[in-house]
């Protein structure tokens, strides 16, 4: 397993869709796995693969970093079917935006439905934190940042603060 380079905000691939994940290869799951180290190191609790680059449908998430046993999860094509009206805030950050946080309301609880590392169908609820992270990096891959939920003088604001993160470590 290798460590990835993360992309960092504004960057191109940050806003396209990804695509479908056709077939779950060899190449894909060692991908999946380089991404949890990469989110492990980082630190984070969730990672999206055009965050490093691969615009392909694929998240990898642990809300639940911290506790004592890890619950890493692989989604190959996730999708949210459900949505509650119950909504939660949650102060949200991201590893494409560097030190960089605000509170974005999302719907408290979500259906999701992905293809597992093995490429079974699978089916969950999620609520809470979880629900959070998922629709978070589910974002990612329809070119969607956490930013965009923001009022456009935030927005601007921490993409002058990203653009200045990018040149200085650069310059590094």
């Amino acid at each position: 397993m290798s460590i990835c380079t993360i992309v960092i905000h504004p960057d191109p691939r940050l806003k396209k869709a990804a695509d479908a994940v056709p077939d779950i290869s060899d190449e894909l799951r060692r991908l999946a796995d380089d991404m949890l180290e990469t989110m492990y190191d980082a630190p984070g609790v969730g990672l999206a693969a055009p965050q490093v680059g691969v615009l392909q449908r694929l998240i990898v998430a642990d809300p639940a970093k911290g506790d004592d046993e890890p619950q890493p999860v692989v989604m190959f094509n996730p999708e949210v079917l459900l949505s509650s009206d119950e909504t939660s805030v949650y102060e949200e950050g991201c590893l494409s935006i560097p030190d960089q946080y605000a509170e974005v309301t999302r719907p408290a609880e979500v259906k999701v439905r992905w293809l597992d590392r093995d490429g079974n169908l699978q089916e969950r609820d999620f609520a809470g934190f979880w629900a959070t992270v998922l629709q978070h990096e589910i974002d990612h891959l329809n070119g969607k940042l956490f930013i965009d939920y923001l009022s456009p003088m935030k927005r601007q604001m921490m993409t002058r603060k990203s653009q200045k993160f990018k040149r200085e470590r650069a310059r590094d």
